[in-house]
C-alpha cells in the first residue's frame, strides 16, 4: 500500500512538473509575440506569468522595467522595491532612480542616482543630480554636477525639453549652462542676476532654440528692472 501511495505522488509531481514546464513554455512564446506586436500591457502579463512559475532577478527586473518605461512608476516601485542594495543591476537602480523622482520624491531619487553615476559617470545622470540638487537648494553638489556636465559635454550628446507645447532639443552642455545660471541665481539672489543672465545668454548663443532659457532670461532681467507702477494724473 505504501509503495501504491509513493507511486502515485511520484506521478502527480511528475504530471505537476510537466504541467508547469507546459506553463512556462506557453508565457515564454506568448512573451516573444507581445514583444513583436509592441503590446506594453502582453509583455507585463507575460512576464508576471513568468516570474511566477519561474522566479528570476533578471525578470523582476525586466518587469520592473517595462512598468517604468509606460510610467506605471508605483507599479514599477512595488516590483523592485525602494531600497539601495549594492547587488542591485544597473537596471534594477534605474528604475528606482527614475521612478522616485517621477513621483516628486527627489530626496529619496537622489541615492540612487548617485549610485548610477558612481557605477558609470555620464552627463545624462550628471546633469538628473544637478537638477536635484537644485531642486532642493544643495547648492554646492549642484555646482560640482554642473561643471563636471559642462567639461564633458560633446556637441552630439542632447537634451529634450518640454515646457512648450513642442518638445525640442537642445545641445545638453547648453542645458548645463542653463543650470549654472539658476545655481548662480539662487546663491545670491540680490546681487547674482546679472552674472546669471550672462551665462543664459551663453546657453541661448549655443542653443538659439532654447525656450526655456529665453523665458527664465526674461523673468530674471523683470526682478532686475520690475515694471514702475502708473502715476495719476
Amino acid at each position: 500500500m505504501k509503495r501504491i501511495l509513493i507511486l502515485f505522488l511520484w506521478v502527480g509531481v511528475a504530471v505537476q512538473a510537466q504541467s508547469n514546464q507546459e506553463l512556462i513554455n506557453h508565457y515564454k512564446a506568448y512573451y516573444k509575440q507581445m514583444q513583436k506586436q509592441a503590446d506594453a500591457q502582453g509583455v507585463i502579463n507575460a512576464l508576471t506569468h513568468l516570474n511566477v512559475l519561474q522566479p528570476s532577478t533578471q525578470r523582476q527586473d525586466t518587469l520592473a522595467y517595462v512598468y517604468m518605461s509606460e510610467g506605471m512608476y508605483f507599479q514599477a516601485l512595488n516590483t523592485s522595491g525602494i531600497e539601495l542594495n549594492p547587488t542591485d543591476s544597473d537596471m534594477s537602480v534605474e528604475v528606482k532612480a527614475v521612478s522616485l523622482k517621477a513621483m516628486k520624491q527627489v530626496e529619496k531619487a537622489i541615492p540612487f542616482f548617485e549610485e548610477l553615476f558612481k557605477r558609470e559617470a555620464t552627463v545624462g545622470v550628471a546633469y538628473e543630480l544637478a537638477e536635484m540638487y537644485l531642486q532642493t537648494q544643495q547648492l554646492l553638489q549642484a555646482t560640482k554636477y554642473v561643471e563636471y556636465g559642462i567639461e564633458n559635454s560633446k556637441p552630439d550628446v542632447g537634451r529634450t525639453y518640454y515646457e512648450s507645447q513642442q518638445p525640442y532639443q537642445v545641445p545638453i552642455k547648453a542645458g548645463f549652462l542653463y543650470l549654472k545660471a539658476l545655481v548662480t541665481f539662487n546663491k545670491n539672489k540680490a546681487t547674482n542676476i546679472d552674472t546669471a543672465i550672462t551665462t543664459l545668454d551663453e546657453a541661448i548663443a549655443l542653443a538659439p532654440n532654447f525656450n526655456l532659457a529665453y523665458i527664465t532670461k526674461q523673468a530674471l532681467q523683470g526682478q532686475k528692472n520690475p515694471p514702475q507702477p502708473e502715476t495719476k494724473n
